[in-house]
Formats: structure tokens, sequence, C-alpha cells
């Protein structure tokens, strides 16, 4: 066979094995998508998940279907979807624990949060806000901090469990301010809440999605609000930055990841009807009732965020000497 036809003949098997992926992808999806959360059910990453997945099943034209796998700080979840078939037909609800927590909290990982996702794109952060128990002898941020100074390690803090975003951000919070408190950590945000509603601990950073109704209530002060900017469904709490604590942004970030190695066009569709239905008006409703703030970022951006945030939390997780092995 001569070179010429040799490499022709090469090069039209090639094509006619790539065919069937190549084709796969131009229709995709053509089966059900399954969208792993790694918190049960009910929980504010759930409903965000259940929410979009609506959103998007008109536009991908096939079912969306949630699929809870709870467990060891999402690693369950972040394990399995990392072993996933790249065909996009597996994406993952991700947050900070996934994306910039965990591979500093763990000595070691089943996977890489940099090498073994692919990025589809961001979903929003949760702002997290200073709240105290009405009783607290404090009524403003300022006595706030010269109460805790005046008093150091008298004062506890709750968070929904050790590594969490209340955590850290306290952790944070503690390393900007030079505050003394004492961490009381729970399993989960009701016990937390609940204890934090009796004054059992008086002090917590809370996100939006879960305070926002006990805050306006009044059976918490709201004292500052760990964001760039106040937050829309609270405008009268002042950030941490007005209030002269500079550098100490904190949220709750969630967006879609999948396995690595998903293929370009596939990452760009997920991306497409993931932003779509961010700006749908009732999804969009349904987000910023409980304080949500969507994020519409590319896949390139998306990724940019989490790994600029884990080298920022790494400094902080280090400095607090957390680990979660």
């Amino acid at each position: 066979m001569k070179r010429r036809d040799f490499v022709l003949s090469t090069l039209g098997a090639a094509a006619a094995a790539s065919a069937p992926w190549v084709h796969a992808q131009a229709q995709f999806p053509d089966q059900p998508i399954k969208w792993v959360v790694p918190y049960p059910a009910g929980g504010g990453t759930d409903n965000l998940a259940r929410a979009l997945a609506e959103a998007m099943r008109t536009g991908l034209g096939q079912p969306v279907l949630i699929d809870n796998r709870p467990g060891a700080a999402t690693n369950i979840g972040a394990e399995l979807v990392s072993r996933a078939k790249p065909d996009g037909t597996t994406i993952m609800s991700a947050d900070n624990a996934l994306l910039f927590f965990n591979e500093h909290l763990f000595k070691k990982l089943p996977f890489s949060p940099e090498k073994d996702f692919t990025y589809v794109g961001a979903i929003g952060k949760f702002p997290l806000m200073l709240v105290v128990h009405p009783s607290f002898p404090a009524q403003n941020f300022k006595e706030f901090l010269a109460y805790v100074k005046a008093n150091p390690g008298k004062v506890s803090y709750a968070s929904v469990g050790n590594g969490s975003p209340h955590h850290l951000a306290m952790e944070l919070f503690k390393n900007r301010t030079a505050a003394d408190m004492v961490h009381i950590p729970y399993k989960g945000a009701a016990p937390a809440m609940q204890d934090l509603l009796g004054g059992q601990v008086p002090v917590m950073f809370l996100d939006l999605a879960s305070g926002l109704s006990i805050i306006k209530s009044g059976k918490v002060r709201a004292l500052a609000v760990g964001s760039q900017t106040r937050a829309p469904a609270m405008p009268d709490v002042p950030t941490l930055d007005e209030l002269g604590v500079k550098n100490s942004e904190v949220f709750a970030l969630q967006g879609v990841v999948g396995p690595a190695g998903l293929p370009a066009p596939v990452v760009a569709r997920l991306n497409q009807e993931l932003n779509k239905a961010l700006a749908d008006q009732s999804v969009l409703k349904k987000f910023t009732d409980f304080g949500f703030e969507p994020l519409r970022l590319s896949p390139e951006q998306f990724k940019a965020l989490a790994r600029s945030e884990s080298a920022r939390w790494a400094s902080v997780i280090r400095a607090a000497n957390i680990t979660l092995d």
C-alpha cells in the first residue's frame, strides 16, 4: 500500500471510530441526566438543585434527576462523580467543601478538586452574616468586638460542623480581629440554630438560606455581613469591610461540576442551560427570597474563582490548625 493510501485509510478508520462519539456529543443529551447532591434531601443545596433541574429540563429536552449522596463532608458524592463516565449524564452540586476546603482539611483525598472534575458553571453564593442572640450584651458590631476582646475565651460560637463555611468564616474573622472565642461544632444546621435561638450558644455566622427568616423576625440580631456589598435581602446590615475588618469576605459558594474529561460541546451546552435557568424569573424569585445571589459565569471563570478561593482559605486553615482526618 502506498504511503498516501495508508494515511488516508488510517484517517478514515479513525474518523469512523470517533463518529459515534461525535454524534453522541451532537445529540447531547439523549438520556436523563443524574444530578448528584452531596447532602440529604430538603436542605438548601438540595432545594437549589431541584429548582434548577426543573428549569433546565425543558431546554435540555431530558429529565434532570436528583440523586442525594450525603456523607463524609461531601466526599462520598464527589468520589462517585469523579469516577463517572465523562459524557455529561452525571453532574454534581459543588460547594466550598469540594471546591476549596477539603483539599486542605484532609491529608489525603481519593480525588483532586483541580484535576478530577470538569467545572461546568457557578450557581451563586449565600452571604454569611454574623449574628448574636438578642440577650447578648452588644447592640452593634463595635460593641460586640469590644465585649469579645474584653472577655477572651469566654464567648462561644456555633457552627454546622468542623470545616464548614460557618466555622471557617469565624476562623477568618478571628484571624483578622485577634478575637478569642470558643468553637462549638454541631452536626448540621438544625441543632446549631436550635441552640442559637435558645441562647445556649450566643454567636454564629449564619447563611441567609437558613437564617433570613429568623433574622427578620428578630429572633437573632444581625451585626455584619461577610460579603463585598450589602446583601439585597438585608440592606441595613453593614459589611465587615465597612466596619473596618478588611479582606474578610465569607460566603457559601454553589456550582456544578462533572467528571474530568467532559467534551467541550457538552460543557458549553450544560453551562448555557444552567445560566438560562439562573436567569429564569421564577427561579430568581425563589433564590432571592432567601438571600441567595446568583452567579452566571463561564466554566473558566467558575474554575478560576474556585482555585483563587482555595489559595485564600489554605492559609486560614493552616493558621487555625484545622483537620478532618
